[in-house]
């Protein structure tokens, strides 16, 4: 038996591969970038929008049931002063509480309004 050897010899070289940067390709991927980039800003523009609007209605719809239950108390306050001015219930807090009386017929004195005087006729301012 003969021994057989045989060497396979490989060329093994250590440079570092430089690959050359395809300018077309990174132009178009710049571009793309780009667009997708322009997209999303539009997107996210148009959807801030879009919840500023639903915010701001439900701002409003807040707003106007707060006016709603304001006009209610001021409904309710007006009442009750329109029922304090009551000349039936000044005058019977008056004989109740103060202990006043009516006046006796000699005892009143009617004060007559007065209506006014006419103003003095305008003054003739003369003219050259």
């Amino acid at each position: 038996m003969e021994s057989f050897e045989y060497a396979i010899k490989k060329d093994v070289r250590n440079n570092p591969i430089v690959r050359e940067v395809d300018e077309a390709r990174h132009r178009e991927l710049w571009k793309s970038v780009g667009l997708i980039g322009f997209l999303m800003a539009v997107l996210l523009f148009s959807a801030w929008q879009h919840f500023e609007v639903l915010r701001h209605g439900y701002q409003i719809e807040e707003i106007q049931r707060q006016r709603a239950a304001e006009e209610d108390v001021n409904r309710h306050l007006r009442l009750e002063i329109e029922s304090l001015r009551s000349p039936k219930r000044i005058e019977s807090l008056a004989i109740e509480r103060l202990h006043l009386v009516f006046p006796s017929q000699d005892e009143a004195i009617v004060i007559e309004r007065v209506p006014p005087s006419d103003p003095p006729a305008k003054s003739v301012v003369a003219q050259r």
